[in-house]
């Protein structure tokens, strides 16, 4: 354990995290997510919700401000519009990271799909709400 530190983030997960550079994105999956054939770096977390990691990873990551698309989620399917769990979560980022990043950008399936292929790491959580998936761009901490 450490002070300060969440004990949702794991010591595997804290390296992946700190090894990120800016730009890298981290995905954190819901159950039903094919994490293991998606990720390049997979952390299991089965234990967790969707929002539970995100909150603990956000005490830790910073946001890219240099983007408008620091945060994204998957469209619903057939619909442009989220998914219920999305107001969960920005409410989250919001808390976490301040207003700047209230605005999540919604991916179309294979869209997001893609972006997830490109993740740092992929954080598979026991989440079973639809659509229970988040990206998040890694900023900088300024001098």
């Amino acid at each position: 354990m450490l002070i300060g530190i969440d004990p949702l983030l794991g010591p595997e997960l804290l390296c992946h995290l700190r090894a990120m550079g800016h730009g890298d994105c981290a995905l954190i999956a819901y159950a039903n997510f094919p994490a293991s054939s998606v990720a390049k770096r997979l952390v299991r977390s089965e234990g967790t919700t969707t929002p539970q990691m995100l909150a603990a990873v956000l005490s830790v990551l910073p946001l890219d401000t240099f983007t408008d698309s620091a945060v994204c989620v998957m469209q619903v399917v057939g619909d442009a519009d989220f998914a219920p769990i999305t107001d969960e979560f920005r409410k989250i980022v919001v808390a976490q990271a301040g207003q700047k990043f209230s605005n999540i950008v919604g991916l179309e399936r294979f869209a997001f799909y893609e972006r997830a292929r490109e993740a740092y790491t992929v954080i598979a959580t026991g989440e079973r709400r639809l659509y229970g998936n988040i990206i998040l761009q890694k900023g900088i901490i300024a001098p």
